[in-house]
């Protein structure tokens, strides 16, 4: 069975963990390392003849488009992680309106190629955004994967659907949650920081029960900065926040490689229109 491979494309400086400590305005003065990143990342997926879906910022691609052109010229699908990495609960609907239609135009106008998937920022899509799906359907989405089945002190929406669903009476929209692991009596993310901090047989049993115990393709995601031993340091970041992010940042790349090479992966698109049928 093919599962649903995909990277949320954002720097180092841009994640959940440190947006109390790095402001928005700061961005520009800092250090982008996110375009070397995705490369390594791109050369990783060709060497295990993987395809993916690249959930991308339209801030990165306003700013390194022919990142965009080299994901999409290596087979990959270009899709929206909104603009900025801002979480959609913060929004009111017309400001998420505004915000997923900027990330469209500028991850199309970079790729060159249509944009049909969404994932929002730190899986902020849950009980308290009941009209962000919608707004999706609206502006031309035909999939999201933002929720996360999960209970988590940054995200997650624990009563949401394990797998993929129709969020909305009467629409084609697809949701795609994140595919999950059981761990000492709770259910976590198989993908991202838990894949790096846990072991990785963990992720391979979730994959398997995906697969063999439902039938069905699993999702999984990780961040390019995720293999980046040498992204600088955020010392003002709280403890928990700084353990999340830096810890095993050197295993994360063979851990990647050996999953990559464990299982068949595709784009999210490709297989979210099989299951589509199911949902």
């Amino acid at each position: 069975m093919r599962n649903a491979m995909s990277v949320d494309v954002e720097d180092w400086f841009q994640v959940g963990a440190f947006e109390t400590v790095i402001a928005r305005e700061d961005w520009p003065r800092l250090e982008s390392r996110v375009e070397a990143n995705t490369d390594r990342v791109l050369a990783l997926f060709a060497e295990t003849n993987t395809t993916a879906t690249f959930f991308t910022l339209g801030w990165v691609a306003e700013r390194a488009p022919g990142l965009i052109r080299r994901i999409a010229e290596a087979g990959h699908e270009v899709a929206s992680h909104g603009w900025d990495h801002q979480r959609v609960f913060t929004f009111t609907p017309d400001q998420f309106r505004a915000d997923v239609a900027r990330a469209r135009t500028a991850l199309e106008d970079a790729g060159g190629v249509a944009v049909t998937g969404y994932r929002a920022p730190s899986f902020s899509i849950d009980a308290r955004t009941p009209w962000a799906h919608a707004v999706l359907a609206e502006t031309g989405h035909r999939y999201s994967s933002s929720v996360a089945p999960v209970r988590h002190d940054h995200y997650g929406w624990p009563d949401a659907p394990p797998h993929p669903f129709r969020p909305l009476a009467g629409s084609d929209l697809i949701e795609w949650p994140i595919t999950t692991a059981r761990v000492l009596g709770r259910q976590v993310p198989a993908g991202g920081g838990f894949f790096r901090l846990l072991p990785g047989a963990i992720t391979e049993r979730a994959v398997a029960q995906a697969n063999a115990g439902e039938g069905r393709p699993a999702m999984f995601y990780f961040h390019p900065w995720e293999i980046d031993a040498g992204q600088p340091r955020v010392a003002g970041a709280p403890m928990r926040s700084r353990v999340r992010h830096y810890a095993r940042l050197g295993a994360m790349e063979g851990k990647l490689r050996r999953l990559l090479r464990r299982h068949r992966w595709g784009r999210a698109d490709a297989i979210v229109a099989a299951e589509a049928q199911r949902a």
